[in-house]
Parts: structure tokens; sequence; C-alpha cells
């Protein structure tokens, strides 16, 4: 564990920061961590907490406050806080309090300079330096800041710090490193008005960089500050130093020098506001730089891009302003090639020369700093080195002085982020700057912005052939489109897939295809010469994972979890079930991946890999994430994606029995969180994404069998079954289903197996496969009466009913139904009851026997009736009326008919509509009412058209008419 001091007062156990709330808890913490591993008394900490007068309960409440802060601490082992006799002690180990490891640094900066070692001087304060992160303690409540007990010791801190800044800057004069301090003294001096010594140090860097004029303002800057605020001279050492300056400006002027005198307009120093020399102007032609790389000769495709990329960056007379575009893009697809192409291409354009530099924002080695680049351009353009300004703002100044009036090309490549680039940019003018990157940069104002994409189809092709040779290419098509497809338009791929044809002229382009089969490792097959398509990506990454950030480091964390998924699309949704984060932060770290590359969102709210991509993000989560925490995301995936199937299941087959919640607490932790399922606006949207989504299931429900999940397996394979109900048999689907019935076997899941079989008869009779309907059917009814599971054994008898009747066998039909009524009543689901007995009473209509159904009939209306659903009331009494029809009982049928056509238009619901209209057509038709009969079918008719509806009264009614 870590204790942080210098600055806002943190804990952190190595994983992450541990919250401390409460303003009194950081109080208690802080006063506890300045006297580490001693005992603290309760009146101290009672002061520190509740100031000079604490309230009569202080006693108890500082009870709770350490009770709360324990839990904070809690670690295995020992507790670190314990009461001791009259207060309480915290445990802290050796290297685990900053403020005692700067004090350690600190005593070996002091041992260096007894010995005159100042590189081990500078090193130690250095060190010590970056262990702070602002004003101590900052975020304690003001009363336990200025407690007797606490104020000193972050004074003595401060002072501390001042102490290391003051030999840091010894030993870097000392060993001639002044290059840069300049801001950072002039800072220090403005802070402490009164330091004769960081004012000493100023005015010696400014001495020793050619700014004798400025360190002199310095002296008497401070000289007069003393005087009025202390009525004292400065001291010896500012004396010496002051003389010194004098002197080595006497012999500097006595020197003739062919420079030209300071304009009263000349650009000063903003660290000091002195007016600055400036550059001396060179003899002859301005220099015209020419540092664009070579071409690529092999360039091929891109002819969309090119056009559009010149466009941007051709001057445009009528607009003199500077032009900056933006090309971004995954490592590997080309940014680079296409921005020289370009640049070469538009030579012309920029008769004033071109600047070029990789500002290696990703790869190994420090980015390049703008400050050095500045200098870098400024004497490529001509100015003298020792004229160059020391302050960046001055530098930025001078560059965009030296561009005004110019036309020139600038093309600075690998650009990090915008703070980068911005002191690159020209103020005015015709010059251009195209930049590349692997972010979109979307803060750097004003810039055109083209996203590079993977190649297409023929430009693909073009590159491969261009570098394998067309023969090879023409001989050999379905090797070059295996090829193609491996390297996912990727030109960094595709050239090393063609840098190895090339060196190896006796292969066969299979041999090379087999090479890059997927299953065999692409990425490592994709190098050459020392590059490797996985080094570009790894740029990217690393960047991300090792970024001082936090948040960045989080996104490289989110990228190899993705990877867990990558060969499938995610939305915000399902991406929180594999992170374990709130949807929220899913969508944005998913937003953020985008910005950076590495990821692709073909259409809003959807997010894929790159095929070569996806392959590195899930090598990187099997290298750096252990084996328990990809199976918990998976795992957290699957249950996600059981319920979305659940939604669409429900929405798709509303009419049917409703699948069975998995077990709470079965998911081993993780069903910890549990982001919602998409909610489907209907059928449609529901359909759309079963049909998106299948591939995907596909995947989760093997992944359900390999990691022993059956009730995960075949609950997402049978809530396919209104999917399967719109598209009938798919072979995707009977791969889904054969799948989890395979699982659900092997761990003896009895319910899932009846449940399969249950759904794969159903969907077997919606194809009129009717014997084997019965076949799935039985042995689903074998599976749930060995579970015990009576809905199961309902729903079985059930279809078994519906399927005896579509074959025409009344007996099966009627005691397949009166079994299912049986087990529906003892389970207390009287709906299905009712949707039982309207079966039953359909098959006695179709067998002749209307007096059986209108008993039936009857039977399920009072169920529908006593839940109040009045779409079932409405369905009862239309099946009622016609069996009345057939009973010659014309008033009773009219009147149960007009009854159900009074709900139908109540419910505003047109296909019952129709359909009960076309029964009162059918029963005027009957009794001999020709006239009621047209008027009731052409209505049903027009109904049944803006439906699409067939008409069942076709064959009957309308000849009568």
């Amino acid at each position: 564990m870590r204790f942080g001091l210098l600055g806002p007062l943190t804990v952190h156990d190595g994983a992450a920061v541990r919250p401390i709330g409460s303003p009194k808890g950081r109080a208690l913490l802080g006063a506890l961590l300045l006297r580490p591993n001693r005992a603290v008394p309760l009146d101290t900490l009672e002061a520190v907490l509740w100031g000079e007068s604490p309230p009569a309960t202080a006693s108890a409440s500082l009870h709770n406050h350490v009770a709360r802060l324990r839990r904070v601490l809690a670690e295995d082992g020992e507790p670190r806080l314990r009461a001791v006799p009259g207060g309480y002690l915290l445990t802290v180990g050796a290297g685990e309090l900053d403020s005692e490891l700067f004090t350690e640094r600190l005593d070996r900066a002091r041992a260096g300079r007894l010995r005159q070692d100042w590189a081990a001087v500078g090193k130690e304060t250095a060190q010590a330096l970056e262990l702070w992160r602002g004003a101590p303690l900052a975020n304690l409540p003001d009363p336990a800041l200025s407690h007797p007990e606490v104020r000193p010791q972050i004074q003595q801190l401060q002072e501390a710090r001042l102490q290391a800044l003051e030999w840091r800057f010894d030993a870097e004069l000392r060993l001639g490193r002044h290059g840069g301090l300049a801001p950072e003294l002039a800072r220090l001096a403005e802070e402490h008005p009164l330091s004769e010594v960081f004012h000493r140090q100023l005015m010696l860097v400014l001495h020793r960089t050619d700014r004798q004029a400025e360190a002199l303002a310095v002296f008497r800057r401070l000289r007069r500050t003393l005087i009025d605020e202390l009525g004292i001279e400065p001291g010896p050492a500012v004396q010496q130093t002051h003389q010194e300056i004098l002197t080595a400006r006497q012999v500097s002027l006595s020197v003739p020098h062919p420079a030209t005198a300071p304009s009263a307009t000349a650009p000063s120093d903003t660290a000091t506001g002195t007016p600055l020399a400036p550059p001396r102007t060179p003899r002859g032609p301005r220099p015209r730089p020419a540092q664009l790389p070579a071409d690529t000769v092999d360039f091929a495709g891109r002819e969309a891009e090119l056009e559009r990329l010149s466009a941007m960056l051709r001057p445009d007379p009528e607009t003199p302003v500077p032009r900056v575009v933006v090309v971004s893009g995954m490592a590997g697809v080309g940014k680079t090639a296409l921005a020289v192409h370009v640049a070469h291409r538009l030579r012309d354009q920029f008769p004033d020369g071109q600047l070029h530099a990789d500002l290696r924002g990703f790869g190994a080695g420090d980015a390049r700093s703008p400050h050095d680049l500045l200098a870098r351009f400024l004497t490529d353009l001509g100015m003298r080195e020792k004229a160059l300004p020391e302050h960046p703002d001055d530098r930025a100044a001078r560059f965009r002085s030296a561009l005004d009036g110019r036309r020139l090309l600038v093309l600075l490549d690998n650009a990090r982020d915008a703070a980068q680039l911005t002191p690159l940019l020209p103020g005015s003018g015709g010059c251009a700057v195209l930049i590349t990157s692997r972010h979109t940069l979307a803060d750097l104002p004003g810039a055109g912005r083209l996203r590079l994409e993977p190649l297409d189809a023929e430009g693909q092709r073009l590159l491969l052939t261009s570098l394998c040779g067309s023969r090879r290419a023409r001989d050999e098509p379905e090797a070059v489109a295996r090829i193609l497809d491996a390297c996912g338009g990727l030109p960094l791929a595709l050239r090393l897939a063609g840098a190895q044809l090339a060196n190896r002229p006796g292969w066969p382009l299979a041999a090379l295809a087999r090479r890059l089969d997927s299953s065999r490792g692409r990425l490592r097959a994709l190098s050459a010469g020392g590059v490797a398509v996985q080094d570009a990506f790894a740029m990217s990454y690393v960047a991300l994972r090792d970024s001082p950030l936090p948040a960045e480091a989080e996104r490289a964390r989110g990228f190899r979890m993705l990877g867990l998924w990558s060969g499938h699309t995610l939305a915000a949704e399902s991406a929180a079930a594999l992170l374990g984060r709130p949807v929220e932060e899913a969508h944005d770290l998913l937003e953020a991946l985008v910005d950076a590359h590495l990821l692709q969102t073909p259409s809003p709210g959807q997010y894929t890999f790159h095929d070569l991509l996806g392959e590195y993000a899930l090598e990187r989560a099997a290298a750096e994430e252990s084996r328990e925490t990809r199976v918990a995301a998976r795992l957290r995936l699957l249950v996600w994606y059981t319920a979305a199937v659940a939604e669409a299941d429900a929405v798709l087959t509303p009419q049917s029995h409703p699948l069975p919640p998995p077990q709470a607490g079965t998911g081993a932790g993780t069903e910890a969180v549990a982001p919602p399922p998409p909610a489907f606006a209907g059928a449609e949207q529901a359909l759309r994404w079963c049909v998106r989504e299948l591939p995907a299931l596909s995947e989760a429900i093997r992944l359900a069998a390999r990691y022993a999940r059956p009730d995960l397996a075949w609950r997402m394979a049978a809530g396919l079954f209104g999917y399967a109900q719109r598209f009938w048999w798919t072979r995707e689907w009977e791969r889904c289903m054969r799948l989890a019935l395979r699982c659900a076997e092997e761990h003896h899941d009895l319910v899932g197996q009846g449940w399969l079989h249950s759904r794969t008869g159903t969907a077997h009779g919606s194809a009129h496969r009717l014997e084997l309907c019965l076949d799935h059917l039985h042995l689903a009814l074998t599976c749930f009466e060995k579970a015990d599971d009576v809905t199961g054994q309902a729903s079985s008898y059930a279809g078994l009913a519906e399927a005896h009747r579509r074959l025409g066998r009344l007996g099966e039909t009627l005691s397949c139904g009166e079994r299912a009524v049986e087990l529906y009543r003892r389970a207390g689901d009287t709906r299905s009851v009712a949707t039982v007995l309207s079966s039953m009473g359909d098959a006695l209509m179709e067998a002749g026997e209307p007096a059986g159904a209108e008993q039936r009939y009857r039977e399920a209306l009072e169920l529908w009736r006593a839940h109040d659903v009045l779409d079932g009331m409405a369905t009862a009494l239309t099946r009622i009326g016609d069996a009345l029809r057939a009973l010659n009982r014309p008033a009773e049928a009219f009147r149960t008919l007009e009854e159900a056509l009074r709900i139908r238009l109540r419910l505003g619901e047109r296909g019952g509509t129709a359909e009960t209209l076309e029964t009162i057509a059918l029963t005027h038709s009957h009794f001999g009412d020709q006239l009621a009969a047209r008027e009731h079918w052409e209505r049903s008719l027009t109904m049944g058209r803006k439906l699409r509806l067939p008409a069942r009264a076709a064959g009957a009614a309308r000849p009568g008419l």
C-alpha cells in the first residue's frame, strides 16, 4: 500500500486508489500519517477533527471515524490502525509513505553535495521532486490544516521542497546544462520575490545563454524588492554574480559585431518581458528546405483519397490562410505513404520548400517536443542557432514570423496529440500543414480531416499484384483472394506479404495463403525484414497501456478485454457486460477507442474490430489477463445474451410459454454487473436483432458449452424460436440447437433437453413435418417427466394435441388436450388452459362436432373473462358464434358475434376485427341474408387487404353472395 502526503492525501493499494470520502476521515488519516508508527493522542486527534472546542460526542464520533478508516485500510494480516494507550497508531512500512521517500532522497542529495558529486545531486533531487503532486495534504479541511500539530509539519515539507529545487538547479548549473531552465526559474523567482537563491540562479542561466540584459534586469528587480520590503541590499553571492555579468557584458560590447541593433518592435521573451535581439539576416537567398522522405514507387489505389487530400491542401488565393489537414487511421493503414505521396504530388504548389518531421507520437522512445522541433525548423529556415529564443512560446512566434509570406508545406508524421502540434502551426499565409496520426485529434482547431480506411478490393488487388507480379497473381486467383482476406485491406500487411513473395520467387501463392490462415496465427506470419504488423499495433496499444494517465491505461485494458469478443459486433450494452462496467462508461470507452483507431463503428451504436487488430487484442488479453478474469468476462456476456434472447423471444412469440429465467447466483459472480437487455419496440426490431446477432449467439452457445453452462446454452438456443418461425429452418439455428442439446445431454440438464426438443418439434410442425414434430415432442415429454416439470409436461401435451389435430386424429387430439388442461390447472396456469380448450374446440369444429366445440369454447371464454383478457374473450366469442351458426341457432349466434365485434372495435385490433366480420358474413350467408353477408364480407376484405390477410371465407361465403 502507498500513502501520499505530497499533494492531496491519497491511499493506493497497488491496483487502484482507495476513496476516503469524508473530510474528517481525511483529517484523521493525515494526522496519523504525519506521525507514522507513533502513537497520536486522542485529544490531538479530536482537536484536528473539530478544533479546540470539540463537541460532547467527539469521543464516540472519533471511534466511528476510526472504524471506517480501518475498513478503507483493510488488508490481509494484522490491522494497520490499532488502539494504543491514550490514542491510536498507524503502521506504515518502508517505502510506503511518499514524504519519507522524499526525505531519504534529499538526504542522499545532501551527501552528494558534500562530495561534489553533482550528477548524483541532480538525479536524487529530480527523483525527489517527482514525488510531489501539489500542496501537501491539499484536500484536508481548513481546521485540520491550521492545527498546531499539522501546520508546522506542512511548512517543513514545503521548505524541504524549495531546498530540493535549489540543489537541483545548482547541479544543473555545475554540469553546464542551462538549456530550458530559464522559464521554471523565472516562475519560482516570481513566486518567491525575496528568494535571493532563485534570482541568482536565474541570473546565471540567462547570462550563460547570452541574455545578459535580461539577467541584469532580474538583479535590478530583486534589489528594488529587497530594499522596498526589507530595507536591505542583495547578499554577497548575488552581488558577485551581478559583477561577473557586468564584466562579461563590457567585454562583449567592446568587440565590433555585424548584427543589427534591436528595433523598437522586436519580440520579447515571455518569461521576462525583456526585448530579444532579432535573428541576424542570412546572406544570399533564403534556404529552401526539401525534407520530404522518398515517395513510394509502387503506391497503388487510394485515387479518391488522393484527390480529396490534394484539394484540401492546395493554396487558395481567395482565402490566404494556412491549410491544416489531419490524416488519421489505424496502424498499418497507410497514412504516412499517402501523406508522402500527396506531398510529392503538390511540391510545385509550395515553391518555398517542404519541412518534415516524425513526431514519434507512437513507438519506441520519447515523443518529439515542439520546443526542439521549432529549433530545428527555425535553423533550417535560416536562423542562427545562437539567436534562437529559449522560451517555447517565443520560438513558436518566431516560427510563425519565418513562415509569413512563404508558400511552404510542413509534413508532421505520427503525431500523438494536439498539444504536440499547436506550436508548429503557421499563423497566416499560403502554407499548408499535413499531419498523420493514429488519433482523430478532434481538439485541433481549424483542421480538415480525412479518416483513412483499409483499401477496397480493387486497391488491395492492385497493390498485391504490383508487389508479387501480375503473372503470379493471374495464375492463382484463389490464393490471391485468400491472401487479401487475411490481410484485411491493410497496406502494411499486404506489403509484408508481398515482400515474402518477392523474396521467394519459387513459392506458389497458395503456400503463403496457408501460412496466413487465421487459425495458425496471421500476425506472426505477417512480418518481413524486422517489420511486423503486430509491432505496428503494439505502438498504439503500448502508448495507452504505459501512459501515466489512468484514463489511457484503462482504455488499453478495455481494448484487450474487448478482444475476447473480437470476431463479433458489440453494442454499448454487450460491451458493458463483457467489461463489467456501467453502460455509460462502456460507451465512453468504445468511443475513445474509435477515436484512437483501435475500434471501428460501421453504424451508430455498433462497434467492431478490424480482423487483424482484433486478433492482436485477443493475444494481449491472453498474455496480460488471468484465465479467471477472461472466463468471468465472457460469462458476464453470455448471461447478458441469455437475457437479451429471452426479451426477443417474448416479443416474437408472445403467445408461447415464456422461457424460465436462469436460477439466481449460478454465474459465479458474473451477474454482479447486469446491463439491461435491449428493449425492443416491436417484432420487426427484435427480428433484426436476432438476424444480426445470430453468428455471435452461435459462438456464445459454443462458449457456454465449453464453460459447462448448459443453463445458458439451451436458453439462448430455445429463445431463437421466434427467429426460426420467421425464417423457417435455417442451418445456423439448427447448429445452435444441436450445440445446446449436446451440452444439456452431457451435463444431464433434463429441463434444457425438454425445452430444446419441444421447440425443435414445434419448428418441425411449422414446416409441416408433423411426424418429426411428434417424435421431438414425445422426447420433450419424457425429459419433463423425469425432471418433474409440470409446466413442461403440459406444454408438451399441448403441442402433441396440436400436431394430432393437424393430422386429423381427433381422439389423440382430445386425449392430449385433456391431459394438458389437467397439468396446466395443477400448475395454476389458467390462461394456458384457455388456449388449449380453444384448440380442442377448433379440432371438434373441423371434425363436424359443433356442440362439443361450443362447450370447449365457452369454458375458455369464462377463463378469459376471469382474467379480463379482452383479446381472448373476443376470439372465444367469435368461435362460439361460428359453432352456433353450425348448430342453427341464429339469434344466439348473432348476439355472440356482435359482442365479439364490439370488443374488437374497442381494442382497435384490425386483424381480429377482420376475422370477426368474416365470421358474421358467413353466418348471414348461412341463414340466407346475402345482402348483409356481402356488406360484412366487403368490410372484412377491405380491412384484410390493408393488413394483407388471407380470407378464410373466400371459398365459402363469396360464391353465395
